[in-house]
């Protein structure tokens, strides 16, 4: 957005910035021109991760949407300063598991943003609303409050559209003297810190996360709503599920895990060995029991079977009251859901590691392979020039 800000002032004025800090890295700032229209992002897990404690996890929020809707209100407020010719917003963006978004703002009305939500396909396990998980629509209601409303009909090939409205956000005293005086680019940094574009760029967290976080709720009191089935199927991944069993001290999550690489089969089934056994470890203690086992455990009793077809086993885990309390549960919700992406993640780097390793060894055997080779002798030639070797 500082390249936006030096294009709009045409790289000079009291506002521009140093050239040299207007390169842009990728997947952090989407470069913006005159119109943008039908843009296409791939957002792979694998560059959008954080380090918290030894564990490497997805965040909540989509950085690439989030920095979209920071442009988009950017451009809201700068609408009396920009070129003549006013800026469009058209974004598709895909996520992994095939979450996709649809962001679009007009140059009429800049300050009203449309965003679309799709859905990985459902299996048929799962029981859903409208086409969404269960209870989806009131949890965004909650999350979003006034800033947004739920759009009926929602755009075509997607679930769930909002039309939010970046105007209304509050706008803190520093960005506003950035945006009347220039003074200084830190206080543009710090005036796009903005909770609700976080909020925003958490939809996936919210329209997916939306059954489980009810029922973690639940056990946070130490109840069970009354019209909780005894087994729950919850989407997570394309025509795969998880299914959660409720119950007043305790929820038991049991992941199948499928994999379509014969040797993620191997590697994942080791990690998850390996996961279980970390458990036990002193320093998580506090941690939520983890059960791997080939076979479905008991608590899948009466599930379909096209949905125990796992082959790499079954990951169970046993959430209790301490583990979803005050802020503890968003992040639950979270990791619970997109625990197989989590997965998924340390499998391809495993494999990364190893063909590193192999690389490596291969080229040191080369070395040593060259340096056994015997050296040539070269002819040498005596006063008189004729040429001679060394007898050996």
């Amino acid at each position: 957005m500082r390249a936006l800000w030096h294009a709009c002032t045409k790289g000079g004025g009291k506002g521009a910035l140093p050239e040299e800090k207007n390169k842009l890295l990728p997947l952090q700032q989407p470069q913006l021109q005159h119109q943008l229209s039908q843009q296409q992002l791939l957002v792979a897990p694998t560059s959008l991760v954080k380090v918290e404690s030894a564990m490497i996890l997805l965040p909540g929020a989509s950085r690439v949407l989030q920095q979209i809707l920071e442009t988009v209100r950017f451009i809201s407020i700068l609408k009396h300063i920009l070129p003549e010719k006013p800026l469009e917003v058209d974004f598709h963006l895909t996520e992994f598991d095939d979450v996709r978004y649809h962001i679009k703002a007009s140059a009429k009305e800049p300050k009203q943003v449309l965003l679309s939500i799709s859905l990985p396909q459902s299996p048929p396990e799962t029981v859903l609303s409208a086409g969404l998980p269960f209870g989806a629509i009131e949890a965004v209601k909650g999350a979003f409050g006034s800033v947004s409303q739920v759009v009926d009909p929602p755009e075509n090939d997607y679930h769930l559209t909002l039309n939010v409205d970046v105007g209304s956000f509050p706008t803190d005293e520093d960005f506003k003297m950035y945006v009347l005086d220039h003074v200084h680019e830190d206080l543009y940094a710090d005036g796009l810190a903005d909770q609700l574009i976080t909020k925003l760029a958490s939809l996936r967290s919210v329209v997916l996360g939306a059954p489980l976080r009810e029922i973690l709720k639940h056990l946070a009191t130490k109840t069970v709503a009354p019209d909780a089935d005894r087994l729950v199927a919850l989407m997570h991944r394309p025509r795969e599920s998880y299914f959660v069993i409720p119950q007043a001290e305790k929820v038991t999550v049991v992941f199948p895990m499928r994999f379509k690489d014969s040797n993620d089969v191997i590697l994942g089934t080791s990690f998850l060995q390996e996961f279980m056994e970390a458990r036990r470890s002193p320093g998580l203690s506090t941690a939520p029991p983890c059960v791997w086992s080939p076979s479905p455990p008991l608590e899948l009793k009466g599930a379909p079977g096209q949905a125990l077809d796992a082959n790499a086993g079954f990951v169970s885990f046993v959430i209790f009251p301490r583990h979803v309390e005050g802020d503890k549960l968003d992040k639950s919700v979270w990791i619970l859901s997109t625990f197989y992406a989590y997965v998924s993640y340390h499998i391809k780097c495993s494999k990364a590691f190893m063909h590193t390793r192999m690389r490596r060894r291969v080229e040191t055997l080369i070395q040593v392979l060259n340096r056994a080779k015997p050296e040539v002798e070269k002819e040498k030639k005596s006063m008189s020039g004729r040429s001679f070797k060394r007898a050996v």
